[in-house]
């Protein structure tokens, strides 16, 4: 079966004021995340379980109960992916009867092989070539729910910054990242124009925050257009439109 490529798309709800600067999501906008995750949650707890025998007996669905329970006690975790991550696995050693010692090591191994692996990658040249494009004209940053290691997968060359949420800097849809991403431009967040692939996170998110948005839809997970709650800006689907558009 031969694939075919989809017809470019170009759909404007509302018309694009000046802008100044362009932030862009990082995980399913300029890469496909879905694999890198779960390869590295499964190199993860390959360790954990020979490392940590006792551990073997819980599968993936009980350590992510664990982690949404410890949401429920601490908030502020469901805004810092790794941090949660971290907690997950210190209580989960916990629980099995490792000490405090044991718990606080594996869950450093672990978050170190889980960093590794869920950065090992690099960002296609065909997407550098359209950042680096953009960045000839505006300032390009980052603003990202993810842990991503940004330099690592080659974006450090073509963005300015990558946000990150935690301590105390809340995920998407909140405004948090925005307002910090346009501090830190010395612009206001009308002149942001920002791209991303979830309709929430990214279209609301922005928006609410008093930003302009492109949603990149269909992106590499196929979000659906039932799950748009806020009409962007514009619309594309496809990532080098944006050198048409803009």
């Amino acid at each position: 079966m031969t694939y075919k490529q989809p017809t470019a798309s170009i759909t404007q709800y509302q018309r694009l004021q000046p802008f100044k600067a362009i932030s862009f999501d990082l995980d399913d906008t300029l890469y496909n995340n879905l694999p890198y995750v779960v390869h590295a949650s499964e190199q993860l707890f390959e360790l954990i379980n020979r490392t940590y025998p006792a551990a073997s007996v819980w599968d993936g669905a009980q350590w992510q109960q664990l982690k949404h329970h410890l949401f429920t006690l601490r908030p502020e975790l469901a805004h810092d992916t790794s941090a949660a991550r971290y907690a997950m696995l210190h209580q989960g050693l916990l629980h099995f009867g490792y000490s405090e010692i044991e718990a606080s090591k594996g869950a450093q191994l672990g978050m170190a092989c889980f960093h590794h692996h869920r950065s090992n990658f690099s960002v296609a040249p065909e997407v550098l070539q359209v950042l680096t494009q953009l960045g000839q004209h505006y300032p390009i940053v980052g603003i990202t729910n993810g842990n991503v290691d940004a330099q690592r997968i080659g974006l450090n060359d073509v963005m300015q910054f990558v946000l990150h949420p935690g301590y105390g800097v809340r995920m998407k849809p909140h405004g948090d990242m925005f307002t910090l991403a346009c501090r830190q431009l010395d612009i206001k967040p009308s002149q942001l124009l920002h791209i991303g692939d979830h309709p929430g996170s990214d279209v609301a998110g922005a928006k609410m925050a008093g930003c302009q948005s492109v949603w990149l839809n269909p992106c590499m997970q196929q979000r659906h257009k039932k799950a748009q709650t806020v009409l962007p800006h514009v619309e594309i689907n496809q990532l080098d439109l944006l050198l048409r558009l803009l």
